[in-house]
């Protein structure tokens, strides 16, 4: 398979395995991306997601032949968009394993996760000013999300990476790691997500993507609802039970 999918208690690890392509996207990554977020999303006993690869490459972005043979529809689902995740709409979060250059769709593709972990052999760039072509993945929206906008047009006008330390010094990058480190500790991130109530969770992060950019007026809008849901949740209940009881809640995530 093009892209791995294995269960790690309530977490599910997909890996991109084309390494002798540098994990670059072409329509089979894309279709079985999809259908392993489609897992993701549809498996009530999985309630985050680690998005990793094999080999010395994170992802390198579209596969270029597949752009030459007249093909680019190839590397986008109709739900997923590119690789099958840039648009993909979704409850559960997923960190990104990142233990390589991440560059072009590659960097789209980390951006398109929640939180991003990275080794120090880890670069991020966005490099198709070089190719007189305009990243169109979402990174041009997102980048300036995770960093500063003057960093961020530093990275997409001038086609330069930087390096996995200057990336977690400005905030884009939430671990920064060993080489080889990066699938354990973003597996580790996604345990500790995994620890808390998941609907809470998944409440949680729909109100703060939701309401980025917007006004307070959306905000709590967006807050009431996520908090009007949850009254309606066994697991809101057993929160404050297991806190009574001393002992560690057991969540249903209903």
């Amino acid at each position: 398979m093009s892209v791995d999918f294995e269960t790690r208690g309530r977490v599910a690890v997909l890996t991109i395995n084309r390494p002798e392509a540098r994990n670059a996207v072409n329509g089979e990554v894309a279709q079985a991306m999809e259908a392993g977020i489609d897992r993701l999303e549809d498996d009530s006993e999985l309630w985050a997601g680690v998005l990793a690869s094999t080999g010395p490459v994170f992802s390198a972005g579209a596969d270029l032949k597949v752009i030459a043979a007249g093909r680019p529809q190839d590397l986008i689902t109709q739900r997923g968009g590119f690789a099958g995740i840039a648009r993909r709409e979704r409850r559960k979060p997923i960190v990104a394993a990142v233990d390589g250059p991440a560059l072009a769709g590659g960097c789209e593709i980390a951006l398109a996760c929640d939180m991003i972990v990275a080794s120090r052999q880890a670069a991020f760039g966005l490099p198709e000013v070089k190719r007189s072509l305009v990243a169109a993945a979402g990174g041009l929206f997102r980048l300036p999300r995770a960093l500063a906008r003057n960093v961020a047009l530093e990275i997409a006008l001038t086609g330069d990476p930087i390096d996995a330390e200057r990336a977690y010094n400005l905030g884009m990058v939430n671990e920064l790691v060993e080489p080889g480190a990066a699938l354990d500790k973003a597996l580790a991130l996604a345990e500790r997500i995994c620890a808390n109530a998941p609907l809470a969770v998944w409440a949680t992060r729909r109100v703060l993507l939701g309401s980025a950019g917007e006004g307070d007026d959306v905000g709590w809008r967006l807050t009431d609802e996520a908090f009007a849901e949850i009254l309606s949740s066994e697991d809101f209940a057993e929160g404050p039970r297991a806190f009574v009881e001393k002992r560690a809640p057991e969540w249903k995530g209903r």
